[in-house]
């Protein structure tokens, strides 16, 4: 993309309503604008980014064994009456009726919903067990959104449930999604840390919330130094393994927010102890029969006997990522992009638009990156150099390569990398070899 065609709002000053670096951030780099308290218009940068992180997440549930579907999200009162959540889940939900006067509800998450599905389609335990999730936006009416979208009321959730006959199943499907979820973060340059968390209004008897370190977290983490070391399972995990093994290696060292930790366990770890900031970016949830038992989610089993569903609920938010990566992964010159999400790949720089040269050179690079499939964003702008430069590091795109007259006489290119710093001169013609 050109950015002389491109549509990024920048901003160079630090907007007086953002209060924490992740929302100052993405409003400076041009990716959300509000709309309204809460909720915000994605603008091309930021949806860029949106959509590799959906996809990230969507690979690795698909590869958990898990099948993607898609729900309204408008629901129905009936469904959520029937469970016992409609008057318990609070002012966070936001009512409606429709013009014939039936009560409705803008989601905020989908337990009523999928239990319903697959309570009219699954009869028989020879249709058993099921993984089903979807990537939807949910909305919960914050009493005071702040933090952009780290604490929006609008925002994009990957929700995933499974179904299953008995306990010991529903609990094999907790650990492919606590398995999935380590894979999932670490793709996204995140290391997450899971921690046994409080159920809340989901409900359930077991559950663990991964939490991303970072200065600027929200919750008080309190680790085992020796967490951060764990090896994340491989590419060829076996989900249909025993994968209790992983699990309990994860969960076998101490690891606490604020909320839960223990002083005393954390008096014995000394100088082993971490304490930091976190920002959670996941909860996984078994709640048991919880929502089979009110709404007669029930199957026949082998028996011919009728068995309420034994159920479980895994949470992504995918919008809240981005926040927390860049939370996560930035300095004072902007955002620092891990590879795997960024909006492009290379920022192409031309320090003198407009010279024959320098132009040609250009837009032949330009052409061979596009041609490679190697995503670059083009400065083909009339700004100054030092205004370019301060651009590409704030929006955080992982390499720049600079052409300019002095370096073109010489066939070279200064190629920058924005996580390090680190500069080096590359001959023109090996640049695409280099990023290939």
């Amino acid at each position: 993309m050109r950015l002389s065609q491109y549509f990024l709002p920048t901003l160079k000053e630090n907007p007086s309503e953002a209060q924490i670096v992740s929302h100052r951030l993405m409003l400076r780099a041009g990716m959300i604008r509000q709309s309204s308290a809460g909720i915000y218009s994605w603008l091309p940068m930021g949806l860029r980014v949106l959509r590799k992180i959906e996809q990230i997440v969507r690979e690795e549930q698909d590869r958990a064994g898990c099948q993607e579907l898609l729900m309204p999200t408008i629901q129905p009162a009936e469904l959520w009456q029937q469970s016992g959540r409609y008057d318990d889940y609070g002012k966070e939900m936001l009512r409606i009726q429709d013009r014939h006067g039936r009560d409705m509800l803008y989601g905020p998450t989908n337990e009523e919903q999928i239990t319903e599905i697959v309570k009219s389609e699954i009869q028989s335990y020879k249709d058993m067990p099921k993984m089903l999730y979807h990537i939807q936006w949910k909305f919960r009416d914050e009493v005071r959104p702040r933090f952009g979208i780290m604490r929006g009321r609008e925002f994009l959730m990957k929700d995933a449930y499974s179904f299953d006959m008995d306990y010991e199943s529903s609990k094999r499907a907790y650990n492919k999604m606590f398995v999935a979820y380590l894979r999932t973060y670490d793709r996204l340059g995140l290391k997450a840390i899971p921690m046994r968390a409080d159920t809340g209004p989901i409900g359930g008897d077991l559950s663990h919330e991964f939490l991303v370190l970072a200065e600027t977290g929200e919750s008080g983490v309190f680790v085992h130094k020796d967490v951060l070391d764990f090896e994340i399972p491989s590419d060829d995990v076996d989900y249909e393994s025993d994968l209790q093994p992983i699990v309990d290696k994860w969960t076998s060292l101490y690891a606490a927010t604020d909320e839960k930790h223990d002083e005393s366990a954390e008096a014995e770890l000394g100088d082993q102890l971490l304490n930091a900031r976190g920002i959670e970016v996941g909860h996984i949830f078994h709640f048991g029969t919880k929502y089979s038992e009110p709404m007669g989610a029930t199957v026949t089993d082998q028996n011919g006997d009728e068995v309420a569903l034994q159920m479980g609920s895994y949470g992504i938010g995918v919008s809240r990522l981005i926040g927390a990566i860049i939370e996560a992964s930035h300095d004072d010159g902007g955002i620092i992009w891990p590879e795997s999400v960024a909006p492009y790949k290379i920022g192409l720089i031309n320090l003198k638009s407009g010279d024959a040269d320098c132009d040609a050179a250009c837009d032949k690079l330009y052409k061979d990156f596009n041609a490679a499939g190697i995503e670059t964003l083009y400065d083909d702008t009339a700004e100054r150099a030092g205004a370019k430069f301060n651009n590409m590091d704030l929006i955080g795109l992982p390499w720049q390569v600079v052409i300019g007259p002095r370096g073109l006489k010489n066939g070279m290119a200064e190629v920058k990398n924005r996580a390090t710093g680190e500069k080096e001169e590359i001959a023109i013609d090996q640049l695409l070899a280099k990023f290939s």
